[in-house]
């Protein structure tokens, strides 16, 4: 078949033949992305609000949600997202279905981690790369459209629950657990989550693991995604804070 890119020159390498003989046109002629079954690739898009001055992430933010009009998780309340076409970059299909779901454009977003477990999606195998932008109160207000009932900022409380030092596969690891409430006064609707952390304590990169305990009226594992944005941007705050 021909190649996926219309100029793939930069893939020769040293322009030698592989072992079966080919060169790189010959490999793309006869190449068949069909023969390995893929897994189906998608985009969610955290908007974390706050108004005059962020200090904390505990009380000061709020987060853009959308009401599931399909299944699954029909009903439920879940992160702007969804499937990234062939021909489209990640970041292009997180803009894309943030706009197409809440009407926002134009919000610089940030990529913050990829969710691949096997267990995520009951459609498919499914790999998720999450983003996230942090806004002020001049953000417009969403409109839902497409897969997306309603669309609407909910207020957060975020709080470490425990703490604890566990020994597993010869490391010496902090598992922190953290509640996740969120809660829409106007329309009486209210979301919470339980969420895991583990983290090496030695080395110089850490391996981050993050585990729903519970999660209640959040689709999917959108919950988790949350606690690890708003772990990541309380950081942010804090070098900030030891600059200044």
């Amino acid at each position: 078949m021909p190649s996926f890119l219309e100029d793939y020159s930069a893939f020769y390498g040293d322009g030698s033949k592989n072992e079966d003989g080919l060169t790189l046109d010959e490999f793309l002629d006869s190449y068949d992305p069909a023969k390995y079954r893929n897994p189906s690739v998608t985009a969610d898009v955290m908007i974390f609000r706050y108004y005059k001055e962020l200090q904390s992430v505990a009380e000061d933010l709020s987060i853009l949600m959308i009401k599931r009009r399909n299944h699954p998780c029909i009903g439920y309340w879940a992160l702007p997202g969804g499937f990234c076409e062939v021909g489209e970059d990640i970041e292009e299909a997180a803009r894309r279905e943030l706009k197409e779901e809440t009407h926002l454009t134009g919000i610089p977003i940030s990529q913050l981690r990829t969710w691949g477990e096997t267990w995520r999606d009951p459609r498919d195998r499914i790999i998720t790369t999450a983003f996230a932008a942090v806004v002020d109160e001049s953000v417009h207000e969403p409109v839902a459209g497409d897969d997306a009932s309603e669309a609407l900022w909910f207020d957060i409380e975020f709080r470490k629950l425990s703490s604890e030092i566990i020994y597993q596969e010869k490391m010496e690891i902090v598992k922190c657990t953290y509640g996740l409430y969120l809660y829409n006064n106007e329309h009486n609707i209210k979301c919470d989550a339980c969420v895991s952390v583990k983290e090496n304590l030695y080395g110089f990169l850490k391996e981050m693991k993050y585990d729903i305990i519970y999660s209640n009226n959040i689709a999917f594992d959108h919950a988790r995604f949350i606690v690890n944005a708003l772990l990541e941007i309380q950081d942010s705050l804090n070098r900030a804070k030891k600059q200044m």
